[in-house]
């Protein structure tokens, strides 16, 4: 029983100091290194970066500045990361657009996959259909069932023209049938609140930014993308369950370097940041905001990249969105 006490305490340490001794060998990092959040402070992006840019602080000695780079839904900090040195003083908090923007361009600006090295899928997180409470329809069912003239006249808001809620929306109303009159806004909060001030019916948000108002009965939800019903959120159905077959989307946040990121640093940034993922006080904040955890290994979080990039490649093929 004591050596198996003692092979568990001697597992634990190893793990802890795992990420430091990867940093040794790697002789990384020996300055601050930077993390471009591309949306401004305030934000899920910025929360998330925030957080786990504090671990890896604590982790690995140096400080992760956090650099927020808004602007085109996130395009002007991923470029600057994309043009960066291969050598992990640059790294990237992106999120659910960074397969869209490489798509919807007239001149590609980025390749989402070839142009970064994953380092680790941080979290995920649904998407939802919500009203203002006076709303007459009080799930997605009810206004599926009213008619076409009527509900494509509806004003349902956006954080802006090709954005993931933008993106859903479109596939949303592939899947399903149903179109409503698309209101792009400069950001997902403009357009959370108006909708929970009564001057649009509508909006397509990620939750984590819905949840306050949602909370306060500003807004009510509709539906959520997730394959089951949130824990948050026991009485608002999926939309699989409102009728609309394999509709599961989310938003996600993850960790990316430059392409040509030597192994050793890949390696360092992902056990740091799985470390950081697993900390008590990361767990309890993320799962608040109804954030799911993924910890993983770079692969993982490349295999996700990939099969969001064909998913919104099918969707556009369908639905002409083209950014200049």
């Amino acid at each position: 029983m004591r050596n198996g006490s003692l092979t568990g305490l001697a597992f634990c340490l190893a793990a802890a100091l795992a990420p430091a001794a990867l940093a040794a060998e790697a002789g990384y990092p020996q300055r601050p290194v930077r993390m471009i959040v591309p949306y401004p402070p305030g934000g899920g992006s910025d929360i998330t970066g925030r957080a786990i840019g504090a671990k890896l602080t604590e982790y690995l000695g140096q400080t992760f500045v956090i650099d927020n780079r808004p602007g085109a839904t996130g395009l002007i900090g991923t470029l600057i990361a994309a043009r960066a040195p291969a050598d992990g003083y640059t790294i990237l908090l992106a999120d659910a657009p960074h397969t869209i923007n490489s798509l919807v361009y007239s001149k590609p600006q980025y390749d989402a996959i070839k142009d970064f090295t994953p380092l680790n899928l941080v979290a995920t997180s649904p998407q939802a259909l919500l009203a203002h409470p006076k709303f007459s329809a009080n799930n997605f069912k009810e206004l599926l069932a009213m008619p076409r003239a009527q509900t494509e006249k509806l004003a349902m808001g956006s954080s802006g023209l090709a954005s993931g809620p933008h993106l859903v929306y479109e596939w949303l109303r592939i899947k399903s049938g149903l179109t409503l009159n698309h209101v792009p806004y400069k950001g997902g909060g403009p357009s959370l609140a108006d909708a929970a001030a009564g001057q649009i019916p509508l909006v397509m948000n990620a939750v984590p930014a819905a949840l306050p108002h949602v909370r306060a009965g500003r807004l009510k939800v509709l539906a959520i993308t997730s394959p089951k019903r949130h824990p948050l959120l026991p009485d608002a159905a999926t939309f699989v369950e409102s009728g609309v077959p394999d509709f599961i989307s989310f938003q996600w946040y993850g960790m990316l370097g430059t392409a040509g990121l030597p192994p050793a640093i890949t390696s360092t940034l992902n056990a740091a940041i799985n470390r950081g993922l697993n900390a008590p006080d990361v767990r309890e904040r993320f799962t608040g905001m109804t954030f799911d955890i993924s910890t993983g290994s770079p692969d993982d979080f490349r295999k996700l990249l990939v099969s969001e990039d064909q998913r919104w490649k099918g969707v556009l093929k369908q639905v002409k969105i083209q950014l200049d």
